[in-house]
């Protein structure tokens, strides 16, 4: 398995209690894990979804689990809430079990930077202005992850690899691509106004690092679709991690091989 050696990790939008959640990818990632400092940019827990219905299977505990083994073993673990599971977010300055919760955070790079860490519902005029049509979309994002789902059984038993439909979306739809944009520069502005040098972010699944004129954009993606994470190493530069392509990438072990040596 594929190491991941860090100062810091950010990942977002894991949707524990969402039958979208891709645990397994996760929990394959978080032991791979050796860092200083974990980050849990919001959407964490779907509690919009388990509202529908409950949805905890084993996998998910298990990521739990993980996470508070983390914390317990000396990582320090800050829970910044999102707008699916923002009941948490009266919580802030809290710690349960290790893990600290924040609303926001300005986090400190090994090489001076100053990055200000949230979720980025906040800058989302959608989810501010209409909690309604947010929830309608949200339906529609889970009619278009199940359809996703099946889709891809078919193609891994051809042999081929994930793809996703809503991502592929954000990319060919012009008012998608318009409301990317335009996210990413309410939250460039938004780290201007703070006086800091970028913003980390999650929330609208789309995995990204970039420079708008003087700020730095960092956008986990999520574990859902992309399975992506941000990683700090100790001089403080900041890579994505795509990690369905880490595992695809890995070596084939041939078994015959290790049957005929031995």
């Amino acid at each position: 398995m594929k190491k991941i050696d860090g100062r810091t990790v950010w990942i977002s939008d894991i949707h524990l209690g969402f039958k979208g959640c891709q645990a397994e990818a996760l929990s394959d990632f978080l032991h791979s894990l050796s860092c200083e400092r974990l980050y849990l940019v919001g959407d964490i827990i779907d509690v919009w979804n388990m509202k529908r219905g409950l949805y905890w299977p084993q996998s998910h505990n298990n990521i739990a689990r993980t996470i508070l083994g983390l914390a317990k073993r000396g990582v320090e673990v800050i829970y910044i809430p999102g707008n699916h599971d923002e009941i948490f977010r009266q919580y802030n300055g809290l710690t349960f079990g290790n893990i600290k919760i924040k609303n926001r955070v300005i986090h400190h790079t090994a090489d001076g930077k100053k990055l200000m860490v949230m979720h980025g519902d906040e800058f989302d005029s959608v989810i501010k202005c209409n909690p309604l049509l947010a929830h309608v979309g949200c339906h529609a994002y889970d009619y278009l992850l199940e359809v996703n789902h099946w889709l891809n059984l078919l193609r891994k038993k051809l042999g081929k690899p994930y793809w996703s439909i809503s991502s592929y979306l954000k990319y060919k739809v012009k008012n998608a691509v318009n409301f990317i944009s335009q996210y990413e520069n309410i939250l460039a502005n938004a780290a201007r106004a703070e006086n800091v040098d970028g913003v980390v972010c999650g929330h609208i699944h789309h995995a990204q690092i970039d420079m708008i004129d003087d700020i730095q954009y960092l956008n986990t993606g999520d574990w859902v679709e992309s399975c992506t994470a941000l990683v700090e190493d100790f001089d403080g530069k900041i890579t994505l991690v795509r990690w369905l392509d880490e595992i695809n990438n890995q070596p084939k072990v041939d078994v015959r091989k290790i049957s005929e040596a031995a």
